[in-house]
């Protein structure tokens, strides 16, 4: 494999050394590692394509990569195959400021773009609290969301079109119009992590500035209140640019470590952050803090500036790395739930915490009901890592039982794959694996990933039935 890359490629786009390889054995799923056979570093298009073929011809797994900053191990290589890195692949190939669009290549990171069109009064909507370090193509594998998704879409409502290289080495362009005939095919990529080609070129919508932004801060004494004021926010027919909550664990870790000026000893902690033409952004500004107030907010900051806006904004952005300083290792839950079901939610993850005796954190897009359960474990210790997923799929089958989804923006992985037996039948599960071998009939890209086998399945119903039982009835008090 490797001398049939080399006739084609730079010498140092071929790793094969065990100690260069170890960089690539994980994502930011860090509790899952395997070593690829190589890594391939391509610069070109025409590069990918050829390397497509090859592995394709070899029957080799291709597992591509971005920034490798995933959280369900969708970039975690396959022993036998190689991992694809369009690291190289950067660059911001055409803006086009008249139609508000521009052209990427699948490496260039989520805040390079919109630092790149700032100055042309526009900016690219989806903000994952990675996107520092986060890269386009990887947005587009998980369909990635961020705090603005409330009012602005995640990664799929903000792609116009891609091209993507296929298994046997075919380009193929889809979307870029309004509107197109047949299957809407980009939609189908979007989210599909990586298993029916590489994506090689992005066209992103870009947005203008809103002209006004503010951000209120409000403190709750109990998580109950400040998902009621959510509730009653959007009912209202506010629709928040950002809507965000953190309970008292995250509050204190997130304060400890940016000194954001959060009340440490608040319950609950809601940012909502207004943006649009000032007579608007101020007449809902209004709207909130009476809606805030009348739900019991013990305390209520509107940013004075924009140098306080942002202050507000770094804790609940570096609310992973917060709580990464006060645990040896975390264990990252994405699970999506209707948003009256929170609070209720939210105690059940208290109770499960006490029994498991690990403790959780907990920072979301209360917006749209994104939950990010963060499980505080110490991987040093046998079986806690065992225990710590234990938990972690508890909670996931519980948003399931409120009637929510097992994911809103960190995809599938290898990390859900149990609960895909849970949220899908087999015949639906059997739908997915066609769509999928329609694009790579030898199951070559991404292999093991995201949608379980009919025989997995089995497993895993039979191992989680009886302990499913025993936890109908606790459910059931939600």
């Amino acid at each position: 494999m490797a001398r049939r890359l080399r006739k084609f490629l730079p010498r140092d786009a071929v790793i094969a050394q065990p100690e260069a390889l170890r960089v690539y054995e994980c994502d930011g799923l860090s509790a899952y590692r395997q070593l690829p056979k190589l890594v391939i570093l391509p610069r070109t298009v025409a590069q990918v394509q050829q390397v497509m073929r090859v592995c394709n011809e070899l029957r080799v797994p291709v597992v591509s990569r971005g920034a490798g900053t995933g959280l369900s191990g969708g970039a975690l290589p396959h022993a036998d195959g190689i991992v694809l890195s369009l690291a190289n692949m950067n660059a911001l190939l055409q803006i086009d400021a008249v139609h508000r669009t521009a052209r990427v290549q699948p490496g260039i990171r989520n805040l390079a773009v919109s630092e790149a069109v700032k100055h042309l009064g526009l900016f690219y909507a989806p903000d994952p609290s990675s996107q520092i370090a986060c890269t386009i193509g990887g947005n587009v594998a998980e369909n990635a969301g961020g705090v603005h998704c409330l009012k602005y879409g995640l990664t799929v409502h903000n792609i116009l079109s891609l091209t993507i290289v296929t298994i046997d080495g075919e380009l193929l362009t889809l979307g870029g119009g309004l509107d197109a005939p047949g299957y809407d095919l980009l939609a189908l990529l979007i989210g599909s992590e990586g298993m029916l080609g590489v994506v090689v070129e992005v066209t992103l919508k870009l947005l203008p500035l809103p002209q006004s932004v503010q951000v209120l801060l409000a403190a709750f004494d109990t998580v109950e209140k400040a998902a009621d004021s959510v509730a009653a926010l959007i009912a209202d027919g506010i629709i928040a640019a950002g809507l965000e909550m953190m309970d008292n664990p995250a509050i204190r870790a997130a304060e400890d470590f940016t000194q954001a000026g959060y009340p440490r000893a608040a319950a609950a902690l809601l940012l909502c952050e207004l943006d649009g033409i000032p007579q608007q952004v101020a007449a809902e500004v209004a709207v909130a803090r009476r809606i805030f107030q009348q739900h019991g907010a013990v305390e209520i900051r509107v940013a004075r500036d924009e140098h306080e806006r942002a202050r507000f904004w770094s804790g609940r952005k570096n609310a992973f790395p917060a709580v990464g300083r006060i645990t040896p290792d975390y264990y990252c839950i994405d699970g999506t739930i209707p948003r009256k079901a929170v609070g209720a939610v939210l105690r059940q993850i208290a109770r499960w915490s006490d029994e498991y005796g690990l403790p959780v954190a907990n920072v979301f897009h209360a917006g749209d009901g994104n939950l990010h359960p963060l499980i505080l474990y110490d991987a040093n210790q046998p079986g806690a890592l065992q225990k710590t997923e234990q938990l972690g799929g508890e909670i996931l089958r519980l948003c399931l039982a409120v009637g929510g989804t097992i994911t809103g923006e960190h995809g599938v992985g290898v990390e859900k794959v149990g609960e895909m037996c849970v949220q899908f039948n087999d015949h639906e599960r059997a739908q997915m694996h066609a769509v999928r071998e329609a694009f790579d009939p030898k199951r070559l890209l991404n292999p093991g990933k995201a949608i379980p086998t009919l025989a997995r399945c089995a497993e895993y119903n039979a191992m989680h039935v009886h302990r499913g039982a025993t936890r109908f009835a606790e459910i059931e008090r939600l």
